[in-house]
């Protein structure tokens, strides 16, 4: 059986052209929805992450962008893992910490501290050269804490609809590649 994909937004759901709102729809996806998806919070943001993890049946590969990675990593800390999350994709990590993160983004904040703690499962971080909402070397710390292979996808911007990424055929090559490293050889594949 393929894994079900869990899609977890950043700030604002991702937005109704975002490449996880077409992913939601295309692959069937579960999809995390927060409360208040302006104002996160780890606690609350975790637990709504935790709920959609325990409803959802099957081996799962989380999709997480921006903030939705901050949600993931706050998650693993506080839940530690669950044996059914095969992998993850975690696409542009927004880094709460940066110093100009208050002009940016305020709400962001809230995440700070971010959890440098290994996670319980493989992933993939995917950053840009150019992302605002975090620099190249400190997501790159990011996936060396978390155990997690990284990689570039060049001067892309924050891997959203504002930079041109509605549609994000590259991210179907790369969840194809998560999937494939993370699921038996005999199961199908999207």
């Amino acid at each position: 059986m393929t894994p079900t994909l869990v899609i977890v937004p950043g700030l604002g759901d991702s937005g109704p052209d975002h490449w996880q709102t077409r992913w939601t729809q295309q692959f069937g996806a579960a999809r995390v929805r927060q409360d208040d998806p302006e104002t996160p919070t780890p606690g609350a943001w975790a637990a709504r992450l935790q709920q959609v993890i325990e409803a959802t049946p099957s081996d799962l590969v989380l999709v997480g962008h921006s903030c939705g990675v901050l949600t993931i990593v706050h998650w693993a800390r506080l839940y530690g893992g669950n044996e059914r999350v095969k992998g993850a994709l975690l696409v542009s990590p927004t880094d709460a910490e940066q110093s100009d993160m208050a002009n940016l983004a305020p709400a962001v904040l809230r995440l700070a501290p971010v959890p440098l703690d290994p996670l319980p499962f493989p992933a993939l971080v995917v950053v840009s050269g150019n992302d605002p909402y975090v620099s190249f070397e400190r997501a790159q710390t990011f996936a060396e804490a978390w155990g997690a292979e990284f990689i570039t996808a060049g001067e892309a911007g924050h891997i959203n609809v504002a930079s041109g990424h509605g549609e994000w055929p590259e991210g179907e090559v790369l969840l194809s590649e998560v999937l494939h490293a993370w699921t038996p050889p005999e199961i199908t594949r999207f």
